[in-house]
């Protein structure tokens, strides 16, 4: 080890005795100049380390004419895009000595030359990110700021190095991605008119009505922050489209947050993507799907382009110099999520109100229901109008359980009779088997109810994870083997899960039947609730069914009507009438055998479902399974009460008929 002459305060000539070669050798290493032998240089660094050797910025800007410092101009410092490429140039640059200094044009295409010009007096070199100014003012602007490297920007005949996202390919993917959901009317949320990327994307669009006939693109005009895709929310909804290409992530989170206050559910209504995934994409709600661009990639490729430049100035070696106009592709990747889901069936329709079942004719399709495969899960046809889908939940966050789950459903009338993540509770999810307790793992998501706690929030989530399924009974009926995991990934129980679609046309109306048998392995099971946990009349947990809200809603069971009388009753059935505008729908669920307690709620949020531990806990002793069943109708009137008695009798005895 070279012995310590010097604990600090070490000069130039020092270390050129230390590493045996002279004051400019070293002087060149310092600077990051390429005309040193490496294995030279690696000798002067060693020594400069071991002396502890820091040369004298400002001396060394003087003598050189430099400042060894670089400006990066961007259009907009609060989009997270601009923050990681930063953070990406400044890690590539730290090593070589330079430092990166940020400015931003706030989107002022007109004032971009002008600022690019006073960054570049301050520093030796540029880098232009997605400029926003004229290909005529970046050709004059060129020579005043040389060396310059260009992110997201090329102008053809200027010999200027760049990194670029290949913009087309990722709204190719994304196109691509809701084409496959089904999706035929899209709006592309557009960007900034100065931008770049925002002609590409145009152009991509273009081909991809080419590529996909039939598919039509509405562009709405907006912009690139989150209070711009906020403010063009409404006129998004009044396009007519299904699926949403949003110029960037920004814009998508403004969507979302509007569409949500407004009541649209995101995917079962709409589908929504953006594009760079950013590191909030994935934590909005949903989370969103989106072309993913290595953003602190293109900082680091942006630096090693402008490295190239800035020491190869006073040079002609070919080797040092990037090719003129080189210019680096990154091919961004679609990152599929939550926000982007098949098209919804027919728009609500708007149905008569009636108090009886008419039951004179028959609107019903003349096709009988099925189920077929689609896309991360399954579908309930009847012809060509949609029912339902069944959803495997993979892409569940882990904290609301994931789960298979039913959404949207919808109405012979194309009224939407199911709700995902609403706000009040995230974790709520369609038509779900939805348990908050099993031997302490929740599969109902979200905080779990802990004795003289409260309700809290535990790594306890678990999972149900659909193993195997096929189509039986002539496409009516989903069957399934489901396992529920625990948050260690042990098997709880195995489900043998049936999913019946039935059309009534007698009664205008559909039926589905959901029926699994829960079996216990090698240990008991025990099934809790927060009743039993200490929370007095919160016994949900089972076949959880969660509605829309609606202008007017009420309940009604065999015996009494109101949600005091049903919540916790034993009726056979009970049915929840709603009314939207002047029309009616009303769900009808029926449990055919043994009747659990009902958990009712229509005042704070409308859900409903059989409580499978209401008071005390139930207990699957090992090797032995528990069964559970509901029969659910789904129908556009309101229902009196006999009505809907003998409608649940007729409904299960034709879904019996059909098992």
């Amino acid at each position: 080890m070279m012995a310590r002459s010097v604990k600090s305060g070490a000069t130039i000539g020092q270390v050129a005795a230390a590493a045996g070669v002279s004051r400019a050798t070293v002087s060149r290493v310092m600077n990051g100049l390429s005309t040193v032998a490496e294995d030279t240089a690696e000798r002067v660094r060693a020594a400069a380390a071991e002396l502890q050797y820091r040369p004298s910025i400002m001396a060394r800007g003087l003598s050189l004419g430099r400042t060894n410092s670089v400006a990066l101009v961007v259009p907009d410092l609060a989009n997270p895009v601009f923050q990681q490429i930063l953070r990406g140039a400044v890690a590539a640059a730290e090593p070589f000595g330079f430092r990166f200094l940020v400015t931003e044009t706030v989107e002022h295409a007109d004032a971009e030359a002008e600022i690019a010009l006073e960054a570049r007096l301050r520093c030796d070199a540029l880098v232009l990110a997605a400029p926003r100014s004229s290909e005529a003012a970046l050709r004059e602007l060129l020579p005043q700021v040389e060396p310059v490297v260009f992110i997201n920007r090329v102008v053809p005949g200027l010999d200027v190095p760049s990194v670029r996202v290949d913009y087309g390919a990722g709204v190719h993917s994304v196109v691509d991605h809701l084409v496959a959901l089904g999706h035929r009317e899209l709006a592309y949320v557009a960007g900034p008119r100065a931008s770049a990327s925002h002609a590409l994307r145009v152009r991509a669009l273009e081909e991809a009505r080419e590529r996909h006939p039939g598919l039509r693109v509405t562009t709405v005009p907006c912009g690139s922050s989150v209070d711009d895709g906020y403010r063009v929310a409404d006129e998004v909804l009044a396009s007519g489209a299904t699926g949403v290409v949003a110029f960037n992530d920004l814009v998508a989170f403004g969507l979302l947050a509007r569409l949500g206050e407004t009541g649209v559910d995101v995917p079962g209504d709409i589908s929504i993507a953006g594009f760079d995934d950013i590191e909030l994409a994935r934590y909005a709600t949903p989370s969103l799907t989106t072309a993913a661009v290595p953003q602190a990639e293109l900082g680091r490729r942006a630096w090693g382009l402008l490295h190239q430049l800035v020491s190869s100035r006073g040079t002609t070696s070919s080797t040092v110099r990037p090719t003129p106009s080189e210019s680096r592709l990154v091919m961004p990747g679609l990152v599929v999520r939550s926000s982007t889901g098949p098209v919804p069936p027919a728009r609500r329709l708007s149905t008569p109100s009636s108090d009886r079942a008419g039951r004179a004719r028959s609107s019903t399709p003349e096709a009988p229901a099925a189920w077929a495969a689609a896309s991360d899960g399954w579908e309930l046809t009847a012809g060509d109008q949609p029912l339902t889908r069944y959803a495997k939940g993979d892409s569940m966050p882990r904290v609301h359980s994931p789960r298979p789950h039913l959404h949207p459903l919808h109405s012979l009338g194309g009224v939407a009779m199911t709700l995902k993540t609403p706000a009040d509770h995230r974790h709520h999810y369609g038509v779900s088997m939805a348990v908050p307790d099993v031997d302490g793992t929740t599969y109902w998501g979200g905080r779990m109810f802990v004795r003289g706690q409260g309700p809290t929030l535990l790594a306890n989530h678990g999972r149900q994870r659909t193993i195997s399924a096929e189509v039986i009974d002539d496409g009516a009926t989903l069957l399934s083997e489901v396992r529920w995991t625990d948050e260690r990934g042990r098997d709880q129980l195995v489900e043998e899960r049936r999913l019946t679609g039935l059309l009534l046309p007698e009664v205008e109306a559909w039926a589905l039947g959901w029926s699994g048998r829960l079996h216990a392995g090698g240990s008991d099971v025990v099934i809790g609730s927060p009743a039993t946990n200490g929370r007095q009349g919160a016994g949900y947990g089972g076949l959880f069914w969660r509605l829309p809200s609606a202008d007017e809603t009420t309940v009604l069971t065999a015996n009494a009507d109101g949600q005091a009388k049903a919540h916790g009753s034993r009726s056979p059935w009970i049915a929840i009438r709603r009314r939207s505008g002047e029309a009616w729908t009303t769900l009808l669920l029926v449990q055919p055998g043994d009747v659990d307690p009902w958990f009712v709620r229509i005042a704070d949020y409308v859900g409903a479902g059989p409580a499978l531990a209401w008071d005390e806990t139930r207990r699957i002793d090992a090797g032995a399974s528990l069964d559970v069943e509901l029969v659910a109708v789904v129908v556009d009137r309101r229902l009196g009460a006999d009505d809907a008695a003998d409608l649940a009798e007729f409904a299960v005895a034709r879904m019996r008929a059909t098992g």
